[in-house]
């Protein structure tokens, strides 16, 4: 059994789910968890319990406590756990993970750099990067070993490549059939129209009903039903394969097959939509069907595709805009992009580049008001934002550009795959530069790179930078912290809104979460020679309670 077919058992879902590739938050994730897939996979296999080892990076200390004990779990894994209390500040966990054979012949161990500040989301964030490793090598067994080598290097995972390949010989013949994750690539190319669906196109999707405005972005639970079926080509004879009324995932953490959750991005709650896609391996097809000879005899006397029927019952934002809006409205996310909305419009500037523009939710913002722009680009290290990105604003821009009398003056929308602190020439001179709610989301080395690269080196007119307040953090998880789990030595200190903010620094001396960041930026702005204006767009302190207009250096 694959690591990734454990987990679509545990959420009866063979060709609508696929193994999540990010573990966010435990209130975020359906499913079997990460330590209990890891667990059943390592006893299918015939192989040791796998063994948990944390670690704690003490504040003002260079170096890691290991924890010694070790115990075992419900489920017999072996846990480590602390020989005493740690108190007074926030630690960071880390968690290594070894898989033995039964023989105790060490077959590989995870021993990731990233740091957590709950142990558990540790545990289950280091075993997801085991099961992403191992499903690398079920879906392909005749991957390169160097490829292999390559792939466990980023993930901090070491392999006994002569032990590994000895314990699992018998997967280069059973699991040959490969992925539904890998198959979701042969999706059949669709564009979205809304129209009835009332023929079979296989080059289409259709997405039916009034837009309600409420959309799914990254970090939202998207809440659907669907319906799978097998449908011949020309007669249209259709067998039911799999259905769901009630199936939740999480936007960006491809839990679900890519098509899928490209179709759902474009949607808002009450719509309905139809795809169509190529047929995966027929075993994942009978897998997942509850009469496989009518399948079977479907399969073998047609050429078949299979037909996606999904609608969008609901979206559940991320808990950073649910904790904002219980104090604030609109959010306080919103009101920092409303206020650098604002500048825009005031600027008169003719052109924009969005550094770590993500899904295009700032430039889709910017289509819908009258603006002097003529050209936008967004910049973004995630292909898979800069897809959404595109398809979230093609059908804004047609609508432009038909349109007898446009709202905008907007000629060109270009996206590049880049980062922020990589110079690019595309770039560069730009009338103003956006760079809101990304410090927050850097590395500390990176974060520190910022200033230096974005106005020696891209050299906007104007930059506007915004990034929520550490302060504020305290405030809005006591407005939701009812009925919500919560570890008791961490109730009393400002925490991140955001799983993945990595810098948030108290006051405003350190609001980017590194010391001398904005005194650097501000000896940069009086040293190199540009008429760059920056713009810190803040959260006030939490004794004022709301944003009034920003902080201008």
């Amino acid at each position: 059994m694959i690591p990734s077919g454990v987990y679509k058992l545990s959420r009866e879902a063979i060709l609508a789910a696929e193994l999540p590739m990010v573990f966010t938050t435990r209130s975020n994730w359906r499913g079997s968890l990460p330590r209990d897939i890891l667990c059943t996979f390592c006893r299918v296999h015939h192989l040791s319990e796998p063994m948990f080892e944390f670690s704690i990076d003490l504040p003002g200390s260079c170096k890691n406590l290991k924890v010694e004990s070790v115990t075992k779990n419900t489920n017999g894994a072996s846990l480590t756990s602390t020989c005493g209390k740690f108190t007074g500040t926030v630690r960071d966990f880390k968690c290594e993970i070894k898989i033995f054979s039964k023989c105790q012949e060490l077959i590989m161990q995870c021993a990731p750099k990233e740091c957590y500040k709950k142990q558990t989301d540790a545990m289950q964030n280091s075993a997801l990067k085991v099961l992403s490793w191992l499903n690398i090598f079920f879906e392909k067994p005749d991957i390169a070993l160097e490829t292999m080598s390559s792939s466990a290097e980023k993930l901090g995972i070491q392999f006994l490549p002569g032990i590994f390949f000895k314990e699992f010989v018998l997967c280069q013949s059973v699991h040959k059939f490969g992925s539904t994750r890998l198959q979701s690539s042969k999706a059949i190319n669709y564009s979205c129209i809304n129209q009835p669906n009332n023929t079979v196109n296989d080059k289409a999707c259709y997405i039916c009903g009034e837009s309600s405005g409420v959309t799914p972005s990254n970090g939202s639970l998207a809440c659907i039903s669907y319906s799978i079926s097998l449908v011949t080509t020309g007669e249209f004879l259709k067998e039911h394969i799999e259905s769901s009324d009630v199936y939740e995932f999480e936007i960006g953490s491809e839990a679900v097959i890519s098509s899928l959750e490209a179709v759902v991005t474009q949607m808002s709650a009450g719509q309905s939509a139809f795809f169509n896609m190529e047929l995966p391996s027929q075993e994942f097809i009978l897998a997942a069907t509850g009469d496989s000879a009518a399948t079977l005899s479907l399969l073998s006397s047609r050429r078949c595709i299979l037909e996606y029927s999904v609608t969008l019952l609901q979206v559940t934002e991320p808990l950073e805009e649910r904790m904002e809006q219980v104090l604030f409205s609109p959010s306080l996310s919103k009101q920092r992009v409303e206020f650098a909305v604002q500048q825009i419009r005031e600027s008169r500037a003719a052109s924009l580049v969005d550094f770590g523009c993500g899904s295009g939710s700032l430039l889709d913002y910017l289509l819908d008001y009258s603006t002097s722009l003529e050209k936008i680009a967004g910049v973004d290290i995630s292909e898979k934002g800069l897809a959404r990105a595109a398809k979230t604003l093609k059908p804004k821009l047609n609508r432009i550009s038909c349109a007898e009398a446009p709202s905008n003056e907007i000629k060109s929308v270009l996206l590049y795959k880049g980062s922020v602190t990589n110079f690019d020439s595309r770039l560069y001179e730009f009338d103003i530069g956006t760079c809101l709610e990304v410090i927050e989301h850097m590395e500390e080395e990176d974060a520190s790179l910022f200033g230096d690269v974005v106005l020696k080196s891209f050299c906007p007119r104007i930059l506007i930078v915004s990034t929520p307040n550490y302060e504020y953090n305290t405030i809005l998880q006591k407005s939701t912290s009812s009925g919500q789990e919560d570890d008791p030595d961490e109730k009393n200190q400002p925490k991140f809104r955001n799983h993945d903010h990595k810098l948030n620094g108290p006051g405003h001396s350190s609001i980017l979460g590194h010391p001398t960041l904005l005194q650097d930026i501000t000896t940069l702005l009086n040293s190199v020679e540009l008429a760059a204006k920056l713009m810190w767009n803040l959260d006030l302190p939490p004794k004022l309670q709301y944003l009034e207009e920003g902080i201008l250096v």
